[in-house]
């Protein structure tokens, strides 16, 4: 199985790129499942329901949130009746919608996709993001019912992401990180057989603050003061994330691709 996962969406740029060009490079590379994060698509928190369906209509077979999962509220409601978007797993036991989901490809292959919010330097104290995935990865074993797994590790610190990684290797066909905005090169197969990157960085506009318009963060980090809200930035998005290739039998990875296409970043496809 060919899975794909791009980062985080960011706002019109992000939407725009995805509509344009998915399309194009899941034909390209012949991928058979599709994951994005769209927790910043909607003016760079959350995620709405048009957009949702706009996101989902251009070739995304799932979507991952985060921390700003309801900052669109419609999404509190529009979660129960769309089944391809997932919350964090470890989000609050009363809300809306579910954290993992099996999946089934074109080819009826099984996949299981769960996302995850780390806890260290996040903004609030979430749930045990490790027991969380345990459960799951352990109701669900690798190559049983699900020919592939994937763990979207939401979270600031590089090192709980790379904790998370080493806790599901040869648990999960793929544990990516998202939440920072900013590709990391450290792509690989873990010993177990998990491909495995930090960060998969973001689908926006490189010339920016991760993501958003340069002036007003530039004035904070200068002045200390604030004179505005922050804006996505509009110039044309890089889709950054990464490829990997699994064993249907095992479901351990066999090949691993760093994934950018477009805008400022230097490109990264696989032939």
């Amino acid at each position: 199985m060919r899975t794909l996962f791009l980062g985080d969406i960011m706002g019109r740029a992000g939407r725009a790129a995805i509509v344009e060009r998915l399309p194009g490079i899941r034909e390209r590379l012949r991928v058979d499942f599709c994951v994005v994060n769209g927790e910043n698509a909607s003016s760079g928190v959350g995620l709405s329901g048009p957009h949702a369906k706009l996101l989902l209509d251009a070739g995304v077979d799932c979507l991952t949130l985060g921390d700003h999962a309801f900052d669109q509220k419609d999404m509190l409601s529009y979660i129960d009746n769309e089944p391809r978007i997932l919350r964090p797993l470890n989000f609050a036991k009363t809300a809306p919608g579910r954290g993992a989901r099996m999946f089934t490809d074109a080819r009826g292959r099984k996949i299981l996709v769960l996302q995850v919010l780390g806890q260290v330097f996040m903004k609030r104290a979430f749930d045990d993001p490790f027991s969380a995935v345990d459960a799951v990865l352990r109701a669900h074993p690798l190559g049983g019912q699900a020919q592939a797994i994937l763990v979207d590790m939401h979270c600031e610190a590089t090192s709980e992401k790379m904790g998370m990684g080493h806790f599901c290797d040869g648990r999960a066909s793929l544990v990516v990180g998202t939440h920072t905005h900013i590709p990391t090169g450290d792509a690989q197969i873990l010993p177990g057989g998990t491909g495995y990157l930090t960060d998969a960085g973001m689908c926006g506009d490189y010339n920016s603050v991760i993501g958003m318009e340069k002036t007003e963060p530039m004035r904070r980090f200068v002045t200390g003061m604030s004179k505005g809200r922050f804006q996505p930035a509009m110039e044309e998005a890089t889709l950054s994330g990464v490829l990997v290739e699994t064993d249907d039998r095992t479901g351990k990875a066999t090949a691993i691709h760093m994934i950018r296409d477009g805008g400022r970043l230097q490109p990264s496809i696989p032939e």
